[in-house]
């Protein structure tokens, strides 16, 4: 799982720079937190859809009907989410971006 959410953080085939900064955002959860792994599939676990939207069109009419989303697409759709908001915090480099997203995402399931 690591090894696909560092593809989705490549751009332009740079697939080091990639490593680099989820290896450094690792890092730099381990010093703050403990297990960056753990921490990792606890943030993925809390951003995960369980249900979406879908249009249906009935006899002319369009309506918006719950789904449940297939494993696969609410990955997909966990590793995008936290990568675009990672990519707009203020922070100065990917890695701290990357981590505090991690971070935050993860203490969502902490909180009463």
């Amino acid at each position: 799982m690591v090894s696909k959410f560092t593809n989705n953080v490549m751009y332009h085939g740079k697939k080091s720079a990639a490593e680099r900064i989820v290896y450094g955002a690792f890092d730099d959860i381990a010093s703050k937190k403990g297990d960056p792994i753990r921490t990792f599939h606890e943030a993925l676990d809390n951003i995960k859809p369980q249900l979406e939207v879908r249009s249906r069109r009935v006899g002319g009419a369009t309506y918006q009907v719950p789904v449940e989303v297939r494993s696969e697409r609410a990955q997909a759709l966990a590793f995008r989410w936290l990568i675009q908001a990672a990519r707009g915090r203020p922070e100065n480099t990917m890695e701290e971006r990357l981590s505090r997203e991690l971070l935050d995402a993860a203490k969502i399931a902490e909180m009463p």
